[in-house]
């Protein structure tokens, strides 16, 4: 069956509808695929089709595998409106990738790139590499059916002290039945786990109040000691609609004694597989909101001991994406759930992305061809075994179960699931707080090898992320601005998964100025000691914002220039002036600027009098101060820069 609990607990709710539907849409909606499809070319032969109904149509070939027959009737509509929605694009995209391949998914992907999210994009080609390659750190799954499974749907499991809850429609003489098919309503069930991690000796769960309705995918909270599960809404014992006739389903919380309440409730919206963060009080669900950003996305609430405080919040696009996101669960700081996503292997498929500082997630991995399959994977639980590894469980309706939904347990080694490097951060301008546009952002592999490569946005912050490497290096370049170049080891990459790599940048405009028509470094005015070239702490002060843009800017050629005013013999002065440039060489090449970036060290003594100061004139002392000067010329300015 497909999405679970999106198809399975909605059914009752869907007959009920004021809009008037063809018998057709009625068994689309009732999820009575096969027979819709009849239906619909039955229709067909009598009238056109609308759009809705041709996607109706494409949908419902989808979910009963004929990804040839769907890929056909979404593509019919895509050539007449090629603004179909995003949900319905990652469907079509889907039934390509199953019938014609990867690359005639990525070939359309490419025509939309503009319009869906830079998130989604990324993500795509990510996990369509990773599908692509050889994965050599595939773990070793120990995968197995749980024996407590039945004929019916089993899914959506929770650890609950030395035991696990889970969800059945298995039939109950206490429990009404719904839709055309009968089928009974869903129940909380509880089992105990033996040394095997087989689920057994299941039985109904008393620890919630009773209902006639569905009660499903429960989370049991050991903090607060109460379980989080979903619920048909009801009102004294009767189904509760909405104007629409909807009924839906709200989330709720209840202590092991029974006491239950109302935590997240409205007729129109239906709520799903809650999951609570006691670290820090977060409680996730899905959901179909009005700003999802396509089918079901995963939110969060901030919670005070379980109860609401705050208004959900959208993990936005690196998680949630066109198609339906459900059944959220962290795990040592990873965020595990599922997703039918058309870059999966089948319907719903089990990602993991690892959640960092202010609420940023990496690319969400898929957990490859062992756990995933064509058919759908979700309810993505794990923890620690108590006797070694880790221990966790998922439902399929993958073949060979034991029936619509089954539960399977796993064991394994470590945490399953590629391990990404994300170097996150801000590009700044050293003289403001203003991000840097535009900023090209390497990283590269020991070698010097470009690995992947990224341009800052508007705000100046970028972002990369690859496969997880042990060392690598961040090249940062602008033209105009200071570069950076750093490799970092395996320990130094461990911290950027929590902590951004901000770096500030020096516009090279700002270390420079013009003079004398020459583009010279930005130096404060200073003085030898008449008839001297020793250096001075005041002059060096000034030479190390030299050497300080040269490190910033090692491209840079140089020519040091002295000079001195009028007074004194032109052989004395020009041999005074060429002791300071020599002096203010020997500074810079021993305080860590290369010689190679000094071309030139000229004095020039009184040459070039940049006042009427000449031999015999009189001037005042401020006046023969204005040709004594030294400069530090940048002679490849234009060349590099114009």
């Amino acid at each position: 069956m497909k999405y679970v609990l999106l198809g399975f607990l909605l059914v009752s709710a869907m007959g009920f509808a004021q809009v008037k539907k063809s018998k057709a849409d009625i068994l689309f909606f009732e999820y009575a695929y096969k027979e819709a499809i009849k239906e619909y070319y039955n229709e067909m032969n009598r009238a056109p089709l609308t759009n809705q109904q041709v996607l109706n149509l494409a949908d419902s070939f989808f979910k009963t595998g004929n990804f040839k027959q769907a890929s056909e009737k979404y593509f019919e509509v895509y050539k007449k409106d090629s603004t179909m929605s995003d949900y319905h694009f990652s469907k079509m995209l889907g039934a390509m990738t199953r019938t014609s391949g990867r690359d005639r998914a990525k070939a359309f992907l490419a025509t939309k790139t503009t319009s869906l999210s830079e998130e989604l994009v990324e993500n795509a080609a990510f996990n369509f590499d990773l599908m692509e390659a050889e994965n050599s750190d595939a773990l070793n799954f120990n995968i197995f059916n749980i024996n407590a499974n039945s004929p019916h749907a089993d899914f959506g499991t929770a650890f609950f002290e030395n035991k696990v809850l889970f969800s059945s429609g298995r039939p109950q003489s206490a429990k009404t039945k719904y839709g055309p098919k009968q089928e009974g309503y869903l129940d909380i069930f509880v089992g105990n786990v033996d040394n095997q991690g087989q689920i057994i000796n299941p039985s109904p769960y008393t620890g919630i109040p009773k209902t006639k309705f569905h009660a499903a995918t429960p989370y049991y909270s050991k903090q607060l000691n109460s379980v989080f599960y979903v619920l048909s809404n009801a009102d004294k014992g009767n189904l509760s609609f909405d104007e629409n006739g909807k009924n839906s389903l709200a989330l709720g919380i209840s202590d092991t004694n029974g006491n239950f309440n109302y935590l997240l409730r409205d007729l129109s919206t239906s709520f799903y597989y809650p999951f609570y963060d006691e670290a820090n009080s977060k409680l996730y669900f899905a959901a179909n909101f009005e700003d999802s950003l396509g089918g079901t996305d995963i939110y969060f609430v901030y919670t005070n001991n379980g109860q609401i405080m705050s208004s959900p919040i959208n993990l936005g696009p690196r998680i949630n994406s066109p198609a339906n996101e459900i059944s959220p669960y962290v795990f040592e700081n990873s965020l595990f759930y599922s997703s039918d996503i058309f870059y999966g292997f089948g319907g719903m498929d089990i990602y993991k992305s690892e959640i960092g500082s202010d609420n940023n997630y990496s690319i969400p991995i898929n957990l490859g061809d062992v756990v995933n399959s064509e058919k759908d994977e979700f309810g993505f639980i794990i923890k620690n075994n108590d006797q070694e590894g880790l221990i966790g469980y998922f439902s399929s309706n993958r073949e060979g179960g034991k029936g619509n939904d089954d539960i399977y347990g796993f064991l394994v080694d470590k945490k399953p699931g590629l391990k990404t490097l994300v170097i996150r951060g801000e590009i700044t301008d050293d003289n403001s707080t203003l991000g840097i546009p535009e900023v090209l952002v390497k990283l590269l592999d020991e070698k010097g090898e470009l690995i992947k490569e990224t341009y800052s946005a508007n705000d100046g912050t970028y972002r990369l992320e690859v496969p997880w490497r042990t060392n690598a290096r961040i090249e940062i370049s602008k033209s105009r601005y200071s570069g950076f170049l750093q490799e970092y080891n395996e320990a130094a990459l461990e911290k950027f998964q929590t902590n951004n790599l901000d770096v500030k940048l020096y516009q090279l405009d700002d270390l420079v100025q013009e003079r004398e028509g020459q583009t010279v470094i930005k130096m404060n005015k200073f003085f030898f000691v008449r008839g001297s070239s020793k250096m001075t702490p005041e002059i060096a002060t000034e030479l190390d914002k030299a050497i300080a843009a040269v490190a910033k800017f090692p491209e840079l050629q140089l020519r040091i220039e002295a000079h001195t005013d009028s007074r004194g013999g032109s052989a004395t002065n020009f041999r005074i002036s060429q002791s300071r440039a020599n002096t203010i060489k020997k500074y810079l090449t021993d305080n860590g600027m290369p010689e190679s970036n000094i071309l030139y060290a000229i004095g020039y003594g009184e040459d070039k009098i940049t006042n009427n100061c000449t031999n015999g004139v009189y001037c005042l002392e401020l006046l023969h101060k204005q040709n004594e000067r030294h400069l530090i010329v940048v002679l490849n300015y234009k060349l590099l820069y114009d």
